[in-house]
């Protein structure tokens, strides 16, 4: 992933409810494609968490808030979200970072 002053990093966990491990993996990774092709999109990477069956973790990458925006408006983004709330144990967690700023 690159990073400019602006960008936001996104780190989002999720976790499947029993028998929905595939669900999750299936949705997220639906959702790289799509969102890669986003102007603002920097990065987009779901990680499976090998120690706890059906955890996943999103990492992403984005230019400004204003593409995370559009992003959270997209047809992919509110088809996977009405996935997510069939299939998921608890809602999903998202945390917004960004770049620490740089000492001299």
């Amino acid at each position: 992933m690159t990073h400019n002053d602006n960008s936001l990093v996104l780190v989002a966990e999720f976790q499947a409810k029993a028998g929905h491990e595939d669900e999750l993996r299936d949705a997220l990774s639906a959702m790289i494609e799509p969102s890669l092709a986003e102007a603002g999109c920097l990065g987009y990477r779901p990680l499976a968490d090998p120690a706890r069956p059906g955890a996943m973790i999103c990492f992403e990458e984005w230019r400004n808030a204003e593409a995370l925006d559009f992003h959270f408006h997209t047809p992919h983004f509110t088809e996977v979200a009405t996935i997510l709330d069939e299939i998921l144990a608890t809602p999903f967690t998202l945390r917004r970072l960004t770049q620490v700023p740089e000492t001299v």
